[in-house]
């Protein structure tokens, strides 16, 4: 297999993947390798203030998120304008060369996300916060926090009242 074909897994991931306005869904991506880029509390920034830019340009409600040191969950609504491929590929992409412009954690071969990402649409009758609950935390199950709010890298849109737009650090 050439090098820049994708990996049977991948083209896996996306059979049958479609793209619904108003959908919500949970959206999870690797680092290449599993790298830690995201201990650096710089590069975690960069990842967060990428998520909200899709927020604010339209393309998906962010309705939280946890940065995790390799990797991230992400619970969102796609809008009308929203593609998922589309949506992950601009912040897979936007945040890859800001980190990497940065030098501080120059990937091997260039790589900087594994290809593809992780996605399960949530049905409508699923609690949402439940959901998000069980998202940010992660940390606390990986032991990088004893509490929530001692880790530094998630939100939530319900901690503001539930606006989408708020809470969104």
């Amino acid at each position: 297999m050439p090098p820049d074909d994708p990996p049977k897994g991948y083209r896996q991931l996306c059979k049958g993947r479609t793209s619904i306005p108003g959908q919500v869904y949970i959206l999870t991506t690797v680092t290449h390798l599993r790298r830690p880029v995201f201990s650096s509390l710089n590069d975690a920034r960069i990842l967060i203030r990428t998520l909200r830019h899709q927020h604010e340009s339209g393309q998906v409600d962010s309705l939280a998120f946890v940065v995790m040191p390799d990797h991230l969950h992400w619970l969102v609504a796609l809008r009308d304008s929203g593609e998922l491929s589309k949506v992950m590929r601009s912040v897979k992409t936007y945040s890859a060369r800001k980190i990497q412009s940065r030098c501080e954690m120059a990937p091997s071969g260039g790589r900087f996300w594994q290809t593809g990402f992780h996605d399960r649409a949530v049905r409508r009758e699923e609690d949402f916060r439940a959901l998000a609950r069980y998202i940010v935390a992660n940390p606390l199950r990986a032991g990088l926090a004893e509490k929530i709010g001692d880790y530094p890298h998630w939100d939530a849109v319900w901690l503001d009242g539930g606006d989408p737009a708020g809470g969104l650090v």
